[in-house]
């Protein structure tokens, strides 16, 4: 033990001891802590349809306001407004700007993977649309 429990007066290890040195490297090797998200901000997916409810939209259809998170809904009065399935049936997917994905891929491809689908979507038809004018200016050549 390199500190006393009532004082904090330095016992048994000096100063630059190898255990105070592993003990600063482990510390230095863990990665930041990610803050913890909002579970009221969480969208929840139908896994009967593929219904996406996202507490920052609502549902207009079923008079559920936009800003009522999941949590809050009546458990014996929502239902899917597709399939009609029960609460039971959602399962919550986290907010809307968690990339997709398995968290150990999240730093594989390039920086793609950390991505929102959103973001993806932007990035792969942006290409398909550049690639379609490339394609239409070889017309311009004679």
């Amino acid at each position: 033990m390199s500190n006393d429990e009532a004082g904090g007066t330095p016992t048994d290890s000096p100063a630059g001891s190898p255990e105070d040195n592993a003990e600063a490297a482990a510390v230095a090797v863990e990665p930041a802590a990610e803050p913890a998200s909002d579970p009221t901000t969480h969208r929840f997916e139908c896994r009967s349809c593929g219904f996406v409810y996202d507490p920052g939209e609502g549902v207009r259809k079923l008079a559920i306001e936009p800003g009522t998170p999941f949590q809050d809904l009546d458990p014996l009065a929502f239902r899917c407004p597709v399939c009609r399935s029960k609460m039971g049936a959602f399962r919550d997917i986290g907010p809307r700007n968690k990339p997709s994905g398995f968290e150990e891929n999240l730093d594989f491809g390039l920086g793609v993977n950390r991505l929102t689908p959103g973001q993806k979507n932007v990035l792969i038809f942006g290409a398909f649309a550049l690639a379609i004018a490339f394609f239409l200016s070889l017309y311009s050549l004679r």
